[in-house]
């Protein structure tokens, strides 16, 4: 039988905002402020993985 790996937003294990955003700043940390384009990349999954976890009160402000 032959798995595929997915390619959506969410994480294999779901994990809270809080625990996005940690990763979100670290990211940040590490590329001193400019990120390269792979970093840019990951950043962006981080954003759209960080908006799924929010709560929806958190969203509409």
């Amino acid at each position: 039988m032959l798995h595929t790996m997915s390619t959506s937003v969410e994480a294999a294990t779901e994990r809270s905002a809080a625990e996005v955003n940690e990763e979100i700043r670290a990211l940040w940390r590490r590329s001193g402020g400019t990120l390269s384009t792979e970093q840019r990349e990951e950043y962006q999954r981080l954003v759209m993985e960080w908006a799924a976890a929010a709560p929806q009160s958190a969203q509409a402000a």
